[in-house]
């Protein structure tokens, strides 16, 4: 009977072992949400490997890293905080690389706002403009740049509500809370996805491009299913997926789009 029970509690041991061993657990920038739950189903389809994803802001995922979050995959929405956790020593060497090129966009779900985007922006004729927190998103950043070359910092910011990621800032703009808002084009382009409104593509020239980096964390070190995905990530199926979605590595021009 020892026997047995022995045996027994050294094929749950393996069994639990076996089932770690196939999970990735990955930490992902909110703008990226719907484009990497589209690369985990492709992903999937061919491996054994389960991808548990958590979306969230940079900045948060960066702090919660530092102290030990047991992620093994971090797909960052900016080069920074790759970067910073490099030179910490919580990154496998040579794992680093941008993934995708996010692209800015001025969104308004208003359908009188319709070809009116940037002319609303800079007379000020909205009630509120959302953006992502710039300490904490690129995207963010990225709209305060916009802002600062406009000279539009005074005559808006009184206007400004902010989200922590991009995610929320999306939602002020859908729910009605804002007329107008800085978000990541991906959240407008993709497969089953369609928004009400409009939207303004911001030309590149206007912010500092938004490279986007993802790194292998030490804790991967013998995670093999986070190795796979990483290698998946640069195959020609996956980069035709992220463009899908609207990330390009080229400039793109000022144009304005109804959906």
């Amino acid at each position: 009977m020892k026997f047995k029970k022995w045996l027994g509690l050294i094929v749950l041991f393996l069994f639990t072992l076996c089932a770690e061993s196939k999970s990735v657990h990955v930490a992902v920038a909110a703008n990226f949400s719907n484009t990497m739950k589209s690369l985990v189903k492709e992903f999937e389809k061919t491996s054994d490997y389960q991808i548990a994803l958590s979306f969230g802001s940079s900045g948060k995922f960066y702090a919660q890293i530092k102290q030990g979050a047991p992620y093994e995959l971090f797909f960052s929405a900016d080069q920074a905080k790759p970067d910073a956790l490099e030179k910490d020593g919580l990154v496998i060497a040579n794992s680093r690389f941008t993934y995708a090129i996010g692209r800015l966009a001025l969104w308004s779900a208003r359908p009188d706002f319709v070809n009116k985007i940037e002319t609303k922006l800079k007379q000020g004729a909205f009630n509120k403009l959302a953006l992502a927190n710039p300490k904490l998103a690129p995207y963010g950043a990225a709209a305060l740049e916009v802002l600062t070359s406009l000279a539009l910092i005074d005559t808006t910011q009184s206007n400004w509500v902010m989200g922590e990621n991009i995610a929320q800032t999306y939602q002020f703009v859908s729910s009605g809370n804002a007329d107008l808002g800085f978000i990541a084009l991906s959240q407008l382009l993709g497969k089953n996805t369609l928004q009400q409104g409009s939207y303004w593509l911001v030309p590149n020239i206007m912010h500092h491009p938004i490279k986007q980096d993802v790194v292998l964390l030490r804790s991967a070190k013998k995670n093999q299913g986070a190795k796979a995905f990483l290698d998946f990530m640069q195959t020609n199926r996956a980069q035709h997926i992220i463009a899908e979605y609207g990330y390009l590595a080229s400039n793109s021009l000022n144009v304005e789009h109804e959906l």
